[in-house]
């Protein structure tokens, strides 16, 4: 099967393309909600029951945690956008978006009800584990943006690391 369309496919880094549009209409969307009381206010239960973000609405407020947040996810969108041009902004970005899912996994413990009782507990979801629980596919489309930020910096960058392959043994770098 060579099909020219299929060859063109596989032959490039669409799929990562792909997964940084995806985070950056992530990241834009979910960041703009959070300009709104609404959001502000669903966010009070995750919030407040979570021992890494907690201190936000003491420190800024109810509406002004939203906000800090939403702030958050729009520099982590930029930065994302501005990666497709500098790829060690991207590395910062993609590290941004990683530590944003692993924090927003963290609020299914941490938050009541996260599993439904009356179903008899895990695994049947409650309350916004349904909602937070599609965020281990955000993260691992993070991590392998990530990955790819790291080998297209290593490859860019001049010395030890002046290869194709950036991870190849160290007999085949130049220099070394």
């Amino acid at each position: 099967m060579n099909s020219p369309v299929l060859l063109r496919l596989l032959s490039n880094d669409f799929e990562i393309k792909l997964m940084r549009w995806a985070l950056i209409l992530i990241f834009a969307i979910f960041g703009y909600a959070k300009w709104f009381p609404y959001e502000a206010q669903g966010l009070v239960p995750l919030l407040s029951n979570s021992a890494i973000l907690g201190w936000m609405h003491s420190a800024f407020g109810i509406q002004g945690a939203s906000y800090a947040l939403g702030v958050a996810e729009w520099t982590i969108g930029l930065g994302l956008i501005l990666g497709i041009w500098f790829p060690r902004i991207s590395v910062l970005a993609s590290a941004g978006s990683v530590v944003t899912y692993l924090t927003t996994l963290t609020l299914i413990f941490t938050t009541p009800g996260a599993w439904e009782a009356s179903a008899g507990g895990f695994p049947a979801m409650g309350g916004a584990t349904s909602f937070l629980i599609k965020d281990a596919v955000l993260l691992a489309g993070s991590v392998v943006l990530l990955k790819h930020s790291l080998l297209t910096v290593l490859r860019n960058s001049k010395g030890n690391f002046a290869c194709q392959n950036p991870l190849a043994p160290v007999e085949e770098h130049s220099g070394l």
